[in-house]
């Protein structure tokens, strides 16, 4: 398995604290609570930033076996889920 990079890392993490940051200073003082809001923005980033995850390692797993993935950005923005599964049967299927 491909390990990660340490500029990737950090970029995800900076990513992922910048987020934190935008989120909580968006937050009410003593105005009318906004957890809705807030929560809504959890699942957003939640859901982006597992979609790259995702996809960094579909990245490693085409490059250890040869192929390539870029042609599965497009769907995998459109379609996340069938084209993940797609992708992974068409990883798995024998070479004759």
């Amino acid at each position: 398995m491909y390990v990660w990079s340490k500029q990737l890392v950090i970029g995800l993490l900076l990513v992922f604290v910048l987020l934190e940051g935008m989120f909580f200073l968006m937050t009410g003082r003593a105005e009318e609570s906004q957890l809705h809001v807030r929560t809504t923005q959890w699942i957003t980033a939640n859901y982006v930033l597992l979609m790259i995850w995702i996809f960094v390692w579909m990245y490693d797993q085409a490059r250890v076996r040869g192929k390539n993935v870029w042609v599965w950005l497009l769907p995998y923005v459109i379609f996340p889920l069938p084209t993940l599964v797609f992708f992974i049967l068409r990883l798995q299927r024998r070479i004759a």
